[in-house]
């Protein structure tokens, strides 16, 4: 028998990963030390979630987040990093080093780090604003559920390495930063947070903790070169390291597997029971000024101020407790250092048994079985007034776990109706616990930026929010008269990532636009046209749920899009100037450009080109996802009105068909105040719209091509496993087509005309704004004559205008094109394209389009011949 049968026999343990590896592949490989492989098992179990990045998720059996643990255990893991830390860095350098911890798992650790380096501030990165406190930075999350990381230090000299670590405000130059995490996968985080942060508070040496180093070979070896990009030292301290071993496909495979167990029979979830159990509050009395964590920096002053208090407040919970045997010290999201010192405390204070977890917004998927690592889990609505709107909230392995008493410990923010509710956290533990205390730590407010409100006084706000709830005896209360309403009902700015922009997304440059999206370029989403146009059609599938194969145009092909470029860049200039002119002048002299990812976006950058240099405006543009059937992006709008007046925003695109997209972005707008539906287009061609650069139908040559003329980006992308309720829709980032890209040649080529074209535009708009220029809906008549004549019976089968046929041919699968009798120049690309595709061209009188396409109706597969390309009908 092996070493690790043998140990896990005599345990008599199975590991928390068994589950997920038997079904996936998944493994844990240690570092090559004696046992490395059974040390990882024994810190981390696996779980699956719904994440578009990655389909696992490591579960930390020392941190104390999805797995309740010994407070000990989990203090003791962090504060022995701090120690290593501190003898990596010698005594005097600990002295002057600043610790950073990664909102929400690692709030707790980090602050436990701090503790083990002896004098070290510490500050966490935190996903809650705080109106009057000023960002010192931010960052993203690149695997996380919820990526947006804030950085609000009191202290503004903190992070610069200028603070006296012990509070005093001597100057301390170029201390060390000791970053933590609790797991260091691919790196990016950490690396990116310090790029970020060196470029602000350059310093020449970082630590990097984490419990866990799980990077692969190739990640490993990035580590040195990054340290020398930034010129600083960059060491690692970790409990323990290895790599995850996947297997090909194990992406797709977790999904699957997260599809079946979730369609299959009841989850492992519990819902509230019908007892309510009466919930006891316990008055900590936390020791005035002491802040409830790292949020807003957490100082020696501080940690020397709240030692002595803990063990009088782990008496006053033990006072409540009772004769209880087994005790849950349940922390909150971000709230994890507080809860777990006051469970250190505990468990020296009671002989009972005591464990620790806290909850988290990150939804994992629950599997009763012991080789997984999340067993059960509780469901509740999130009840600190998220500043990204409401949503759902999760405590893992609580249900069934055989708790008799659960300690709920939570900031005074978090204590409102909705913590009581009856769906509420306090009455879904009271299903499954006899006892449940609520203890309320006073969320900290940096009182140079509120003078009107002591940094303690928020610990009053409980006997506000639920004057009912019984208090624990002989433990008073002190309730302040005057507290201000501003605390519980402050409105904060939606928390949400930022844009994204090139080139780390994009080829365009960064202040051209930004992205409101997420990144999907690590996700296989490509089908081939013919299966997307057969799922499409028969209802087993919506287009946003895939992406075409994208088109390698031919040399021909791009000698074709460079002659059409030449022809018709004056054209397109001119209409450019005239759409953004009219913009100027009837809707907002500071427009907000968002475009319609991704045909508007080209025309967005354009309009922001010609406005900056008619005008020298620097007007802001960003890019939207709005997909038919399914409505605009709602996170995105969400954060556009949480960064600018909705009255000033402008939504662009490139050009009108039948209208399609002009009326699902106007009933879209409507359960959203402010926004004007209004679209601003290139060419109007099927009279759509009002603000226009022409209604001629011509070639407009970013038609041509899919991303390798709009930043290399693809369409955008809609998908229930991908895009969650609160995510940004998805796109990818074809970063493989760098060399065909013309994104840039495009936009040069046509702002080279805007001087020649200034004077027609100027005209033009003088004639535009005294016109009649009401949508006629043109177009959208002449397609469903089309769609009828042709014995379609299906308008979003009928593609018109130059743009759109282009599209058809592109990405589905082409029935014939209706050609204007007499089209010159504008539709060779067309010909070309139906040629190689072997599909009919039919000239045509009287049609108001130069061209339409006709999506093959009925499509199977037996639409198309041997060689893929469309078949006639008879």
């Amino acid at each position: 028998m092996s070493e690790r049968a043998a140990r896990k026999e005599t345990a008599n343990v199975v590991w928390s990963g068994s589950w997920v590896a038997e079904r996936l592949g998944v493994d844990l490989v240690g570092d090559g030390k004696p046992d490395g492989d059974g040390e990882l098992r024994e810190l981390l179990g696996l779980a699956l979630r719904r994440n578009p990045k990655r389909a696992h998720l490591l579960v930390s059996n020392v941190l104390g987040k999805h797995v309740p643990q010994k407070p000990s255990v989990v203090y003791g893991a962090g504060f022995e990093l701090g120690r290593r830390v501190h003898a990596l860095l010698g005594d005097a350098e600990a002295r002057r080093a600043v610790v950073l911890g990664y909102a929400e798992t690692a709030t707790g650790l980090g602050h436990a780090v701090a503790d083990g380096l002896g004098m070290a501030p510490y500050l966490h990165s935190t996903r809650r604003p705080v109106d009057g406190v000023e960002r010192a930075g931010g960052f993203e999350e690149s695997h996380s559920h919820a990526t947006s990381h804030l950085l609000l230090p009191e202290d503004p000299n903190l992070l610069a390495g200028e603070c006296d670590p012990a509070g005093e405000g001597a100057p301390v130059a170029d201390a060390p930063l000791v970053l933590v995490d609790d797991e260091f996968s691919t790196g990016n985080t950490v690396l990116n947070t310090i790029r970020a942060l060196h470029e602000r508070y350059p310093r020449s040496r970082y630590v990097i903790v984490a419990l866990v180093d799980m990077r692969s070979a190739a990640d490993r070896g990035r580590l040195t070169g990054f340290a020398a990009e930034i010129g600083a030292r960059v060491d690692l301290v970790a409990r323990s390291s290895g790599t995850v071993a996947l297997p090909e496909g194990v992406l797709e495979k977790g999904r699957a597997l997260v599809a079946a167990q979730e369609s299959a029979a009841a989850s492992p979830e519990a819902a509230a029971g019908t007892v309510r159990r009466p919930c006891t509050r316990v008055d900590l009395q936390w020791p005035a000024g002491v802040p409830d964590g790292g949020r807003h920096g957490f100082t020696p002053a501080h940690r020397a101020a709240l030692e002595p208090a803990l063990p009088a407040m782990a008496a006053r919970v033990a006072a409540a407790l009772g004769d209880a045997r087994r005790v849950l010290i349940l922390g909150f999201e971000e709230l994890m250092y507080a809860p777990l010192r006051l469970g250190t405390a505990l468990e020296d204070h009671i002989d009972a048994e005591v464990r620790y977890s806290t909850t988290t917004r990150s939804p994992v998927l629950a599997v009763d079985d012991p080789g997984y690592a999340i067993r059960s889990r509780l469901v509740f609505p999130a009840h600190d007034n998220p500043a990204d709107g409401p949503g759902d909230r999760y405590a893992y392995n609580v249900a069934g776990a055989g708790f008799d008493a659960v300690v709920v410990a939570v900031d005074s923010t978090a204590d409102t109706p909705e913590l009581h509710a009856p769906e509420g956290l306090l009455a879904q533990l009271a299903a499954h616990a006899d006892h449940v205390l609520l203890a309320v730590v006073p969320s900290y407010v940096p009182s140079k930026d509120r003078p009107d409100l002591p940094p303690h006084v928020a610990s009053d706000l409980p006997a506000r929010v639920a004057p009912d709830l019984p208090v624990a005896p002989d433990l008073p209360v002190h309730v302040a008269s005057d507290l201000p309403s501003y605390v519980s009902e402050r409105q904060e700015p939606p928390m949400l990532p930022e844009p994204l922009r090139g080139p780390a997304f994009s080829s365009y440059a960064p202040d051209d636009v930004g992205w409101l999206l997420q990144d999907l370029s690590g996700t296989e989403l490509e089908a081939p046209i013919e299966e997307r146009e057969e799922a499409i059609q028969s209802g087993g599938a919506h287009y946003a749920e895939s992406l075409p194969v994208e088109y390698q145009p031919s040399a021909q092909y791009q000698d074709l899009f460079k002659a059409a470029l030449e022809l018709s860049a004056a054209r397109v200039a001119r209409a450019v100037g005239t759409v953004t002119e009219t913009v100027l002048a009837e809707r907002t002299p500071r427009p907000v450009l968002v475009s319609l990812a991704r045909a508007g976006t080209p025309v967005g950058v354009l309009m922001r080109h010609w406005a900056r240099h008619r005008h020298g405006l620097d007007l802001p543009h960003y890019a939207i996802s709005i997909v038919r059937g399914r409505g605009i992006d709602a996170t995105a709008l969400r954060w556009l009105a949480a960064h600018h007046d909705p009255a000033d925003v402008v939504f662009v695109d490139g050009w009108t068909g039948k209208g399609a997209i002009t009326r699902e972005l106007a009933v879209a707008l409507a359960e959203f105040d402010g926004f004007n539906p209004e679209i601003a287009v290139l060419a109007d061609p099927g009279g759509c719209v009002r603000t226009y650069g022409t209604r001629e139908d011509f070639l407009i040559p970013s038609a041509c091509l899919n991303s390798t003329v709009s930043g290399l980006i693809s369409r955008t992308v809609l998908r229930s496993d991908l895009v969650g309720p609160e995510d940004f829709h998805g796109a990818k980032f074809y970063r493989e087509l760098s060399d065909a890209d013309v994104s840039g040649h495009f936009l040069d080529t046509v702002a080279a005309h805007f001087d020649e074209v200034a004077d027609a535009v100027d005209a033009e708009v003088k004639e535009l704004l005294a016109a009649d220029r009401a949508p006629t809906w043109e177009g959208w008549a002449a397609v469903e004559r089309i769609s009828e004549e042709h014995g379609i019976h299906d308008v979003n089968l009928v593609k018109p205008g130059v743009g759109e046929t282009t599209r058809v041919l592109l990405r589905r699968v082409p029935w014939k094109i209706l050609a204007k009798r007499g089209a010159g120049a504008d539709l060779e690309h067309i010909r070309l394209l139906a040629e190689q595709r072997g599909v009919p061209i039919e000239e045509v009188d009287e049609l108001p389009y130069t061209c339409v396409g006709l999506i093959h109706p009925k499509y199977t597969r037996g639409a198309t011949g041997a060689d893929g390309t469309a078949v006639e009908s008879k």
